[in-house]
């Protein structure tokens, strides 16, 4: 159960940080609650997961998954560009937490 509420918890970090992009500086009101609404849950789901995860690991699939997933999202609706130094980076980000969880703790 904690895996699943730490991947949920890494999908809302993204959808806070795309949302931090689209309030414009907390200046567009719906953009900015929706930001808070997925920080707090973002972080509460984090909180919940280290209860019984290692810390190393289950932080690394978080940002992990919340920076990969914020960067494809922003590439895809956002019209940021994409490059092959992009992709390579965004494999790179995923191996790495790949690496950190077989590398052991992570289960």
């Amino acid at each position: 159960m904690a895996w699943a509420v730490l991947i949920l918890s890494g999908v809302l970090e993204a959808g806070w940080a795309l949302s931090l992009k689209a309030s414009e500086g907390f200046t567009r009101l719906w953009p900015s609650v929706s930001f808070g609404v997925m920080l707090a849950a973002s972080m509460l789901g984090l909180a919940y997961a280290l209860r019984t995860l290692p810390v190393g690991p289950a932080y690394a699939v978080w940002v992990g998954i919340g920076a990969s997933l914020t960067a494809v999202l922003a590439i895809v609706f956002m019209g940021e560009s994409l490059s092959v130094l992009k992709v390579v980076s965004l494999v790179l980000i995923v191996a790495g937490v790949v690496g950190l969880n077989l590398a052991g703790g992570g289960h």
